[in-house]
């Protein structure tokens, strides 16, 4: 129950319906607050308890300060917790693994139950192995559970062991879209009560429910774990970033486009740590779909989330996605009455403001290894030929391909070039050389989920068929859609046929090529990449694009459109000027170029008004839970407390609460560590938590080997999220790595100064003899430390692996915060320094001191560092608040829930 200091409890009535709300104009300065303040307010109004939140709290929102720093506290309680099945699975382990450690200290394990509704969509097991065939779809299902069973009876038992937790069973669609088409509330309905629907989840992606009013974003396992137990989220009162849209997008310009262009001016402006909202007129000009689109790539840009206000756009949303007319009513009637809906004349008061006129957007892709850098479509030939000099080696210099000039910043006068014979499996033959796009794909939920682009990839592949056009015969083609509504509006508007000659058949409903799970590239293609080392292309309609991540196979990756894809894979090359060159030729011989092939605006909008309607979602999620008849057979255990099989490889108990006890162990400095990792900027949780393919010969496939698993058999990190003894073998492995310690080397490599001169080692192997000599560990590292992906194993796996400190010049928000969650102290250098300018090396011995202050209940600013090279400098504490430091202090964040949960 509220305390309700502001009288602000009151009944709203939609239709025969009366729901307890609290209003928001019971604060002072409540009107003047940007909607996602607005939010943010009433959760406190609601939550208010007189202890951890106050009428103080709520106050300060009210009075919100739009220019002052973040310095407020405020504990934030989601409505509720989604998760994919990559970050879930070791949240479920998690929570039974506590339910078994409260039985061992003497509580109640059903106390270890989410208090918040927690869904969870399988959508990240999905490999594209088999593409470009009709059955591709059921040959990829069926490999995914005979990978996979073993996680999935996991999670079938923590469907029936938890309250309040559901699981979308695999091949319904991609988690984000799932979300937008049926899970999100909009308004949240719970104990008679209405308020915003709000949450948080285990994927950074989960902003893209912003585009629908819902604010969210994505946090760590180790949060999301905590929220569903009902822990609030501690965090700041960010600063406000309005983004003003004005005008409209011209014909042949996509969300694609909109996205690349507003992701590189906020990453350019700087919006980690802050919300960014939009408004302005240009918004009601905005679909739902482009909407949502724009709020996917928040992570891309930085900003904790990047949300639009509710107004009939979101009404129309809702009623095509089958919610209820009473859901629908009251979502309207509400924010109306809280004064959450979009008044495109308004100016609230914002941080900081950005303004976009739709109009001057123009066709772009972004890449080659950052979402951020954008490329004018015109110009992507000439940046190819800039670009790919970083990807080839200097013998090959004498070789190069000339390039007309061109008006482009970064063009060139040639190009590297080592055109590579490949014989197929049938003895025909063809040339591949450096730019070749051997990946195309058109998946992830920035884009599958907007029916304007997709349709638009059908009609191009339509078109591109009528004219005789066929994919180049190195390119693998796939398609991954969002949900099944995708396929539905395909096939009525007759679709697919194109899509399917082109080579673009359905392999699966989830996350694909964008997470890593492109598959193998054939045989033939991969041997000749290799063996001439070839810098060929992915092209993807994904939302990263970072380095390793895609295809081992492939160096350089580049973000477009669902349609560019399609054009991309007729072309066949990035040294193709997709705007001028001809992309093919027509069955009589003339050359066709892309504007022969792209669809109207008007052609696309009839498409979607005709093939698309309510009756598709309802029949699409009718009874989303229940799954297929292969999810229905499978065998599970039961009882509250999970069986363990002590021969799994997929899902182990982890040490996390080995050996605890009711009381906390005070914190200690930290004396003699020495450097596992010293690394660059931009280092992403990509580069540091295990992802993608497991390698015969690294710590990870080892241990499977030594496990009887056939090499056939390993499967990917991600699948593997449920056994800690493969993630920290996998943890920094990442190919694309570069230790600074250990010059030269490119992967998991460190230098292992346990032995003599510091030899070569894999980083886990060095981890294990520094763990047994008893030596601490330290990362250093550069700027936007940890941007990427919601990785809770990228903090996992540096604590496993004994590391005690980081110290980076700056960090992306979700990732300290993860390490704090695990026990890791987030340090930064002091402002302007950096390991370089201080000359640090990585071969120092460092101590910390000052880090017991916290024991005495505060946080200290700074610690001193100080080396054995005679190297001193105070380091920022970066635990930004009083909830962070008492999760430090309790060694993370699930050993502070269970003794709070034991003390209740």
């Amino acid at each position: 129950m509220s305390a309700n200091s502001f009288d602000a409890r009151s009944t709203l009535r939609v239709g025969d319906e009366s729901y307890e709300i609290f209003k928001l104009d019971k604060v002072e300065g409540s009107a003047r607050l940007p909607y996602s303040l607005k939010v943010l307010l009433e959760n406190l109004l609601r939550t208010e308890d007189g202890a951890n939140i106050t009428a103080d709290h709520i106050r300060s929102i009210g009075s919100w300060d739009s220019q002052a720093q973040p310095s407020q506290e405020i504990q934030f309680t989601p409505a509720r917790v989604i998760m994919q099945d990559f970050t879930g699975v070791p949240c479920v382990v998690d929570l039974a693994t506590m339910r078994e450690a409260v039985k061992e200290l003497g509580g109640d394990p059903a106390k270890i139950n989410p208090l918040a509704p927690a869904e969870l969509v399988i959508d990240h097991s999905v490999i594209a192995d088999k593409f470009g065939t009709p059955d591709s779809f059921a040959q990829n299902v069926e490999l995914e559970y005979g990978r996979n069973k073993e996680r999935y009876q996991f999670l079938r038992w923590g469907q029936t062991a938890f309250d309040e937790f559901k699981v979308v069973p695999p091949g319904t669609g991609i988690v984000h879209q799932v979300n937008i088409e049926h899970l999100a509330r909009t308004v949240m309905v719970r104990n008679g009560q209405a308020y915003p629907d709000t949450l948080v989840g285990t994927d950074s992606h989960t902003t893209m429910v912003n585009g629908l009013g819902v604010l969210g974003w994505g946090v760590g396992g180790i949060e999301a774990e905590a929220a569903m137990l009902g822990q609030p989220v501690s965090m700041l009162i960010p600063r406000v970033v309005g983004f003003k849209l004005t005008g409209e997008l011209t014909p042949g310009t996509t969300a694609t486009d909109l996205v690349l262009t507003i992701t590189e001016m906020l990453r350019k402006h700087g919006v980690v740590g802050k919300f960014v909202e939009f408004y302005g007129e240009g918004v009601a000009a905005t679909s739902l779909a482009n909407r949502a689109t724009i709020g996917n790539m928040s992570p891309e840009f930085g900003s904790t989330a990047a949300i639009f206000p509710i107004d009939d756009e979101t009404i129309k949303y809702l009623k095509l996605t089958g919610r209820s007319d009473q859901q629908v009513a009251l979502v309207e009637a509400y924010a109306k009455e809280q004064g959450l809906w979009l008044d495109p004349a308004a100016e609230p008061d914002f941080s900081e403001k950005l303004e976009l006129d739709l109009a001057t957007v123009v066709p772009s892709i972004a890449g080659p290894k950052r979402p951020q850098d954008r490329i004018v479509l015109a110009d992507a030939k000439a940046q190819f030929a800039h670009d790919v000099k970083n990807y080839v080696t200097d013998d090959e210099e004498a070789g190069k391909e000339s390039f007309p000039a061109s008006d482009s910043p970064a063009s060139s006068n040639g190009v590297p070039t080592k055109p590579t014979l490949v014989t197929t499996p049938d003895g025909s033959t063809y040339e591949i050389d450096h730019g070749a796009v051997t990946v195309a794909a058109i998946t992830s939920c920035t884009n599958t989920s907007n029916p304007y682009v997709m349709v638009a990839a059908a009609l191009v592949a339509k078109k591109a068929v009528e004219k005789g056009l066929t994919r180049k015969p190195w390119v693998k083609t796939t398609l991954a859609p969002g949900s099944k509504v995708v396929t539905d509006y395909f096939d009525k508007a007759g679709l697919t046929p194109y899509l399917d000659k082109l080579g673009f058949n359905l392999v699966g409903y989830g996350c694909t090529t964008c997470i890593g799970n492109s598959g193998p590239l054939d045989e033939e293609i991969s041997k000749a990449v290799n063996e001439a080392d070839l810098a060929v292309a992915a092209v993807l309609s994904g939302n990263r694009n970072f380095e390793g991540r895609i295809n081992p196979d492939v160096k350089m990756n580049y973000l477009a459109s669902p349609p560019l894809v399609v054009a991309y894979a007729i072309a066949g090359s990035m040294k193709v000027d997709i705007t001028r060159d001809a992309i093919g030729t027509d069955q009589d011989g003339k050359p066709v170029h892309l504007e022969d092939i792209w669809p109207t605006e008007a052609e696309v909008n009839e498409v979607v008004a005709s093939a698309i309607g309510q009756d598709m979602f309802n029949e699409s999620y009718k009874d989303v839970f229940a799954g297929d008849e292969q999810w229905k057979a499978l065998s599970i255990p039961t009882g509250n407390t999970f069986e363990w099989d002590p021969q799994s490889t997929y899902v182990r108990k982890p040490p996390y609460f080995e050996g605890m006890t009711m009381e906390t162990t005070p914190v200690a400095d930290i004396a003699g560590a020495r450097v596992l990792a010293k690394l660059g900027d931009s280092v992403t949780t990509d580069h540091i938590s295990p992802a993608g393919a497991i390698k015969a010969d690294t710590p990870a496939g080892k241990y499977l080997t030594e496990h009887s698993v056939e090499r056939r058999n390993f499967n990917s990190y991600g699948s593997r999220r449920g056994n800690h003894e493969v993630m920290i073998r996998g943890t920094f492995a990442n190919i694309r790595l570069r230790n600074q310690i250990a010059p030269g080397t490119e992967g998991g490599y460190t230098r292992d100064f346990t032995a003599e001169g510091g030899p070569v080692s894999f980083i886990y192997d060095a981890s294990q003899n520094y763990q047994a000599a008893g030596i601490p560990l330290v990362v250093l590292a550069g700027k936007e430390y940890g941007s990427g992906s919601s990785r809770d194993w990228a903090a996992k796996g540096t604590a496993l692996l004994g590391v005690k400190a980081v110290i980076a010049e700056s960090y992306e928000r979700i990732h300290r915060s993860n390490l704090i969650g695990m026990g890791v102290l987030p340090l930064q250098y002091p402002e302007g320094a950096s390991a370089l300018s201080l000359g640090l090396t990585g071969e120092e011995t460092f101590s910390f001191s000052g880090v017991t202050e916290l024991n005495n209940g505060t946080t200290p600013r700074t610690v001193k560092v100080t080396t054995d090279t005679g190297v001193e400098f105070d380091a920022v504490v970066r635990i930004d608040t009083p909830g962070e430091a008492d999760y430090y202090r309790n060694g993370g964040i699930m050993q502070y829930v269970l003794r709070s949960l034991i003390r209740k």
